[in-house]
């Protein structure tokens, strides 16, 4: 263990920080000045130009290539929504996230609604009611629902939602909401498919998701499927690499520097150092392995949900009058005809690319967390996969969109100059000026708990392709494991060095983009999970499967 974490340290302080002076050049005159940039400057110029270059082939928009609506997004009054340097802003629609859209709305029609169905079913199954102690796997259903929980109720839901109401407005909040519900429906073919597809080691050690039933699952249909799942699993392991690097670890601790850097000024610039802080503890922490984060996550995910819950109603519960005017600012602003010019749709695009962002339904992730569940029926794991969209999605981020709304935050005036986490926090900060540093406490348990999930997400697309290869030059495929580690909490310094605009596209390229050849392995294997949900509740009538508690 000391070891370990020695050579994470040494790695981490080895980061190439050392650039060439940055050179300013006067319009009028051929002056050369140097200039002594921070570290966190640096990092940040090297980060930002790849982020952008990525962006011109991931988020490809071919709609507006073809004129078929305006990007501008648009007031309520019908003038364009500028940002602060007074241009206008356009908010284009990546074809990964109409992607994302149909094949929740699919997903939900072929399960018969089991978005709707099944939530009764998934509180007795979080309850414990059918756990059966002899299952095979390495968690409970509730260990597993709170640690896919972790990777995704985080500051997706803080940020994500500030973001997402700054461009957007309170329409934005409605269609993050019905992404949210139809989401529940991708979120339990994923995972079904995870436990079903997954593998069990000698050791008991369980490997599943993605990368498994798109290699497994397929090859049962046929020679040409069999070679596309291949295909497609290799695809979404080096995928969820880079989402791990991204979403899962540079967002969060980039959210959790703007944070601490707004109430404590004297940080600014020193955002790479504190990077290797986060970076050392969340080291220390994930080395432990799924028990080890699952012991974490069942105690730091309700306590953080709690704090976070109770301090949004507080504020709503103050001015509880306003809250038919919210409502109707909300729809109001999904459905504004005066928006039609192309505002609806930027509008839309924002409400379901944050709400995919952070609940990650149709993604694929969860499932890699779930399939470690003890559990002989992979159904029963799906449908308590469904509560995962609607308690991220519906309750704390419509929570969320609530008190910026109610605070009045929501307005570009008052949100000039914040940036997500930020703004958040003001919002609070303007009911209770004490409020932003129980608030600072919320985002650090939401990025830390969030980080070590997707620490285990991306190990598991590690170990898939890396594996053997470490296993069969170096003797041990533990060597995999700890090269992953060090690469993963790397990426801690940059997230926390970097600007949020170019953290925040990275992220949203690297989760979105795994919903590729996810989406195509479950529309494939969808009849399958179908055909499992009518026996699993058929026996379920007869008693079949019993309850134990």
């Amino acid at each position: 263990m000391k070891n370990t974490i020695l050579v994470l340290l040494i790695s981490l302080f080895s980061l190439n920080i050392t650039f060439a002076d940055g050179v300013k050049q006067d319009n009028t005159e051929k002056t050369q000045v140097s200039k002594t940039k921070s570290i966190s400057e640096k990092i940040n110029d090297k980060f930002e130009p790849f982020v952008n270059g990525m962006a011109e082939i991931l988020f490809w928009d071919p709609f507006t290539a073809m004129g078929i609506y305006d990007p501008v997004v648009y007031h309520e009054d019908g003038t364009a929504f500028l940002d602060k340097d007074g241009n206008p802003v356009e908010k284009r629609i990546p074809f990964i996230v109409v992607w994302l859209v149909l094949g929740a709305i699919f997903f939900t029609i072929r399960m018969k609604f089991i978005n709707i169905k099944g939530f009764k079913h998934s509180i007795e199954l979080v309850q414990g009611k059918y756990d059966n102690p002899n299952d095979a796997g390495e968690v409970s259903h509730f260990q597993a629902l709170a640690t896919a929980l972790s990777g995704t109720v985080g500051l997706g839901n803080i940020a994500g939602v500030a973001v997402a109401i700054t461009i957007g407005g309170p329409g934005a909040t409605f269609w993050m909401i019905v992404a949210g519900l139809i989401g529940m429906s991708s979120k339990f073919v994923e995972v079904t498919l995870g436990v079903k597809y997954r593998t069990i080691n000698k050791l008991g050690e369980v490997s599943g998701g993605p990368m498994h039933y798109l290699s497994k699952g397929l090859a049962k249909k046929g020679t040409l499927l069999k070679y596309l799942g291949i295909g497609l699993a290799f695809v979404y392991a080096i995928l969820v690499i880079g989402a791990s690097f991204g979403g899962g670890n540079m967002f969060q601790a980039n959210q959790a520097f703007q944070q601490f850097e707004m109430l404590v000024p004297a940080l600014q610039g020193h955002g790479a150092f504190f990077g290797i802080g986060m970076a050392v503890l969340v080291g220390i922490v994930i080395i432990g392995g799924i028990k080890g984060i699952a012991k974490v996550t069942e105690k730091i995910v309700p306590f953080m949900a709690v704090l976070y819950l109770v301090a949004a109603v507080v504020i709503i519960s103050i001015d509880i009058k306003e809250i038919g005017n919210v409502f109707s600012m909300i729809f109001h602003g999904a459905f504004n005809p005066e928006a039609l010019k192309g505002g609806v749709i930027g509008v839309l695009i924002v409400g379901f690319q944050r709400a995919a962002f952070s609940n990650e339904a149709g993604i694929g992730s969860a499932s890699i967390a779930h399939s470690a569940v003890k559990t002989d029926e992979p159904v029963s794991e799906g449908i308590v996969a469904l509560l995962e969209p609607f308690i991220d999605t519906v309750v704390i981020c419509s929570l969320t969109a609530f008190v910026i709304i109610f605070t009045g935050y929501h307005n570009p005036e008052l949100a000039a100059g914040l940036d997500g986490a930020q703004l958040t926090s003001k919002a609070f900060g303007s009911v209770f000026s004490w409020f932003p540093y129980v608030l600072v406490v919320a985002i650090m348990l939401f990025a830390f708990s969030t980080m070590i999930s997707w620490s285990y997400y991306g190990l598991k697309g590690f170990d898939y392709i890396f594996g053997n290869v470490f296993e069969k030059y170096f003797g041990k495929r533990s060597y995999a494991k700890y090269t992953y580690f060090v690469l993963f909490l790397a990426f801690t310094v940059v997230g926390a060095a970097s600007s949020l605009g170019a953290v925040m596209d990275f992220s949203d390229m690297m989760i979105l983009s795994m919903a590729f050849p996810n989406i195509i392995g479950l529309l494939i294997l969808s009849p399958e999970v179908y055909k499992d949900l009518k026996s699993y509740f058929a026996r379920i009538k007869s008693g079949e499967i019993k309850k134990y508690k």
